[in-house]
């Protein structure tokens, strides 16, 4: 079997140099040879004062560790056999800069002499240290046949609560375990803080035992013992406890009782510990081997994980996510075209008739206005001033017109402009409308209207035509009173007659007149409607003409940039879609490989651990 779990350790280191992982090659090569060594190294973890040292010497039956000095422990102690008993301070050289501690060139270790009685001292760091050095530990020899046997014991500093689970983890790795026993007195359960050394202990150490010390010194310390397996399991710790008292196996072996050592637990602990020693090669080397595959296929496969799930981050900014923004764009750019166009097309509609519209309600106004004035005035009087006044009226209503022409030629450039807002440039024509200089000539020229005159002549024959008959009609009714046709009455009246008939023919001529007039400026007004309407349809076209050519150039320079991007990103993409899928696959293998390697690792033994999630798409 020692063959089958070397295959699998060797595939592990394997793999961690195919993935360029040298620390973690460098903690596989230390399992490995801790592994191949004959002794068993056990390591002694708990908070203060839970009689961690006592346990050590009740194992050995010797005072290898300081007890109950006052002093406090800050190295750890290493018990092994030695043919007469000895003590050695051992500490490391400083690492060189730039090279980290427990490289190749920092396993060299100075070795110092210690007197027996110099041990507590050591064990407290007060001598035998030398300042400056790397990390140190009291290696006490004892002469045992239980060590001699390949049994190392390794009495560690107390952690508390606080820093247990660091601290811990930290000594296990630099005493490189094979077995590690967590001492619990029995005046109180298992804390949280032990618990939790224990669950991050046995990430990197499956041999892991609870002992429940100082039972001599609690009567119910069994039902202490139930709780604590209660826990244990709660916690999901497969660790066995072992209730202890070491001063019942002091005093038992002092005194060389067999029942009080059955009755002080030991028996149960050093049976587990020889058990160990003995499988070794066997069991506890495959499960070993199991804990190193899991931790370094866990560190192994965290960076493909966090890298696929980096790959699938960047597909969605990085070149697809161009594409598709670059393919968004495109046909934004399609709508914008179709929408500035028609909004060009419908407002210049609705500003043509719009301009139209003022033209004529200007041109009523003025029209309403000539009519008012010639229902009183004389043409023949008040032509002169009406002409200035008719002139100066068309005038202003032609620049005003235009002058709104202009605002809405602007208003329309800005809104077409609008639609190209999101692409974050000035994009209006570099043109502007304005008012013509000679608009005022360009007005049609008023025709003086030809009006009759009531001539003297002509009033003379209307007052004799409008007294004859007079004359007449009275005339004849004063002859049947006896009197001649013309007489003074008959005159009279004539003369009256006349008078009216040159009156009404002056007022039939000035109506006469003043249609005529009004006939006349009406059609110069049509005219003027018709010329300006013209001219305004004319440049309200080039206008149109003009944006449309302005917009469309504009439309084809976005174009172009907007699809010589999608090129480009389409190109970025198809080269980014082949480089990901080639890189997935590889990862995709990678994580075949080291599931295969766990799967593997689990085959040393028939006890399964909890499997690692990892499947090839994860």
């Amino acid at each position: 079997m020692a063959g089958i779990w070397l295959d699998v350790l060797d595939e592990i280191a394997r793999t961690c140099t195919t993935h360029g992982r040298g620390d973690l090659l460098q903690t596989v090569r230390q399992k490995r040879a801790q592994l191949l060594e004959p002794t068993l190294r056990v390591l002694v973890v708990g908070e203060p004062n839970q009689g961690k040292s006592q346990l050590i010497n009740a194992i050995i039956n010797a005072p290898a560790c300081p007890v109950g000095d006052g002093r406090t422990t800050v190295l750890p102690t290493v018990v092994r056999h030695a043919e007469a008993a000895c003590a050695t301070m051992v500490q490391a050289p400083a690492p060189p800069a730039g090279r980290a501690a427990g490289s190749p060139a920092a396993t060299l270790a100075e070795r110092t002499p210690l007197a027996l009685d110099q041990v507590a001292a050591g064990v407290s760091g007060a001598v035998g240290r030398r300042p400056g050095g790397g990390p140190a530990y009291v290696e006490v020899g004892v002469p045992r046949a239980l060590l001699a046997a390949g049994l190392v014991l390794v009495d560690t500093p107390g952690t508390d609560q606080v820093a247990a689970l660091g601290a811990a983890g930290e000594v296990a790795a630099s005493a490189r375990a094979d077995a590690v026993l967590l001492v619990s007195d029995s005046t109180r359960e298992l804390s949280v803080a032990e618990l939790n050394m224990l669950l991050h202990v046995m990430r990197s150490q499956p041999n892991v035992v609870v002992v429940q010390s100082k039972t001599d010194l609690v009567a119910d310390w069994r039902t202490v013992a139930e709780r604590n397996r209660q826990h244990l399991a709660e916690a999901g710790v497969p660790a066995p406890l072992i209730p202890v008292s070491a001063t019942l196996r002091l005093r038992a072996a002092a005194a060389d009782d067999r029942g009080l050592n059955a009755e002080s637990g030991f028996p149960a602990l050093i049976a587990r510990l020889q058990r160990d020693l003995s499988g070794k090669a066997d069991h506890l080397a495959r499960a070993s081997v199991q804990a190193v595959a899991r931790t370094v296929v866990e560190q192994l496969a965290a960076p493909l994980r966090a890298e696929l799930a980096t790959q699938e981050a960047e597909e969605q900014s990085g070149p697809i996510s161009r594409l598709h923004a670059a393919q968004r764009e495109v046909d934004e750019l399609r709508r914008c075209s179709t929408r500035w166009q028609n909004t060009l097309t419908d407002e210049m509609a609705d500003l043509l008739s719009d301009i139209e519209y003022d033209l004529r309600d200007r041109t009523r106004q003025i029209l309403r206005a000539v009519d008012e004035a010639f229902d009183e005035a004389d043409p023949l009087v008040a032509w002169d001033t009406f002409e200035e006044w008719l002139s100066r009226s068309l005038t202003e209503a032609a620049e005003a017109n235009h002058e709104w022409l202009v605002q809405r030629c602007d208003w329309i450039a800005r809104r077409v402009a609008a639609h190209f807002n999101r692409y974050g440039y000035d994009v209006l024509p570099p043109w502007s409308m304005t008012m013509p200089e000679d608009l005022g000539d360009r007005l049609p020229d008023l025709e003086r209207p030809r009006v009759d005159r009531f001539t003297t002549g002509q009033k003379l024959f209307t007052g004799m035509k409008g007294s004859y008959g007079g004359m007449l009609m009275f005339g004849l009714a004063t002859t049947l009173a006896g009197m001649p046709m013309i007489n003074p009455v008959s005159v009279g009246i004539g003369a009256l007659f006349g008078g009216k008939s040159i009156r009404d023919e002056s007022k039939q001529m000035l109506r006469r007149r003043q249609a005529t007039v009004k006939t006349a400026i009406q059609r110069h007004v049509d005219e003027f409607f018709v010329r300006m309407v013209r001219d305004c349809r004319d440049a309200a076209r080039q206008v149109q003409r003009m944006l449309r050519d302005h917009f469309t150039g504009l439309t084809e320079e976005l174009q172009e940039a907007i699809v010589q991007s999608f090129r480009s990103a389409k190109q970025e993409a198809d080269t980014d879609v082949a480089l990901r899928e080639q890189r997935q696959r590889e990862i995709r293998s990678k994580m075949t490989r080291l599931a295969a390697l766990y799967e593997q690792s689990q085959q040393l033994t028939a006890a399964r651990s909890t499997p690692v999630l990892l499947e090839p798409g994860a």
